[in-house]
């Protein structure tokens, strides 16, 4: 999943000019003809670490279960457990 992510993403990247050139001239019929993955919305956040799609931390760029287990082993700086 993480590869077909990249995939999408280099897509999107690659086809971004000929998309908004297309969009802005009104073409639909041509925009249609482009590949689906080529559209940025399909492109979906993931864990860097672990690929997870759901629970993902933007701040971060990973999924919650990968931050909580990062902060609690102290890898994230500035970021420690509450106690009170």
């Amino acid at each position: 999943m993480k590869a077909r992510e990249r995939k999408r993403e280099a897509m999107v990247e690659k086809y971004a000019e000929k998309r908004a050139a297309l969009k802005k001239a009104g073409d639909w019929e041509a925009l249609q003809k482009l590949p689906k993955n080529s559209a940025k919305v399909r492109l979906h956040n993931r864990c860097q670490l672990t690929g997870r799609p759901r629970g993902y931390m933007r701040q971060f760029g990973i999924s919650r279960v990968t931050f909580r287990e990062m902060a609690s082993s102290g890898l994230i700086p500035g970021i420690r457990k509450a106690s009170w």
